[in-house]
């Protein structure tokens, strides 16, 4: 009877060990399919040169090769100030993994271009406003015409010396460029080549992307002296690349870092109260961009 009894706890120690080492634990970060996550965080752009076309009742003029840059705020409290978060550059973007690799998510970049001042630009078209009107000191005809584009400097074939000051054109979408997007991403584990011993602690992934939206700025105009629009309106669409590292602590809590280029197109962009008055321009863009984020389910 003790041989049957020593026999039978054996065999269990036995069969419960087989069952452990066939079944091992599961990393919570081994897979994605069905989670959730959220991203917050700020940005750098670059800018290619642009030909931004102006056009109104009384005019229709070209600024060709406009350059342009983003208005950075810094190392700033603004970035997690609730009432302030708008006013930096930022990225924000909801997202859901439909399979272990590949996600889906929506968000905005919200980005900032600035006409560089003190610039000098070639000018292409006509200006013929009432006399009086302020812009009117411009009225002619502009073909290849340097114009200086400072805030009221006297300028190469613009303003004319001892005039008022008021600005050929202040341009600028900063509150801001919003790129309103979709994108579709996939996310690989390269934590092996580090040696990680724990994804669920520490886990290291690539991350590269393709996205689509709508350009939904606010557009801050000062154009021949008229009153500016300044307010959102849908003016375009973009399309975009992007390509990062992503770390994430303790299965739930990470970091990444992207580079995303990308290229605007706006065709309808408001300038000023008169609905007659756009402008329209295309371009290129690249952004540096570094967020937190958190990753769950539901």
């Amino acid at each position: 009877m003790k041989t049957k009894i020593l026999f039978f706890l054996l065999t269990c120690v036995s069969l419960n060990t087989f069952a452990q080492e066939e079944i091992p634990v599961q990393k919570y970060a081994a897979h994605n399919k069905g989670k959730f996550f959220v991203m917050w965080g700020g940005n750098r752009e670059s800018y290619s040169k642009s030909d931004v076309n102006f056009r109104g009742k009384d005019y229709n003029f070209t600024v060709d090769n406009m350059a342009a840059h983003d208005k950075p705020k810094g190392w700033h409290v603004d970035y997690i100030n609730p009432a302030n978060m708008t006013i930096p550059q930022t990225n924000l973007r909801l997202g859901y993994f439909f399979s272990d690799h590949y996600s889906v998510t929506i968000g905005v970049d919200h980005m900032k271009y600035v006409m560089t001042q003190n610039q000098i630009a070639n000018v292409n078209g006509y200006i013929n406003l009432p006399v009086d009107q302020t812009g009117a000191i411009y009225n002619g005809d502009y073909n290849n015409r340097p114009v200086d584009m400072s805030q009221g400097g006297a300028n190469e074939g613009g303003m004319p010396e001892g005039s008022t000051g008021t600005p050929f054109l202040i341009y600028e979408h900063t509150d801001g460029l919003n790129y309103i997007n979709s994108e579709v991403s996939r996310f690989d584990d390269i934590s092996k080549w580090f040696s990680l011993p724990n994804i669920d602690k520490v886990q290291i992934n690539l991350t590269e992307g393709l996205g689509a939206g709508v350009l939904y700025p606010k557009t801050n105009t000062t154009l021949l002296g008229k009153e500016r629009h300044d307010d959102f309106h849908v003016s375009g669409y973009g399309v975009s690349a992007k390509a990062g590292m992503n770390i994430t602590f303790f299965k739930h809590f990470y970091v990444q870092g992207e580079l995303k280029g990308g290229y605007i197109n706006m065709q309808d962009i408001r300038t000023t109260t008169s609905s007659e008055d756009r402008a329209s321009q295309d371009f290129f863009f690249f952004q540096r961009i570094i967020a937190v984020g958190g990753i769950f389910r539901l």
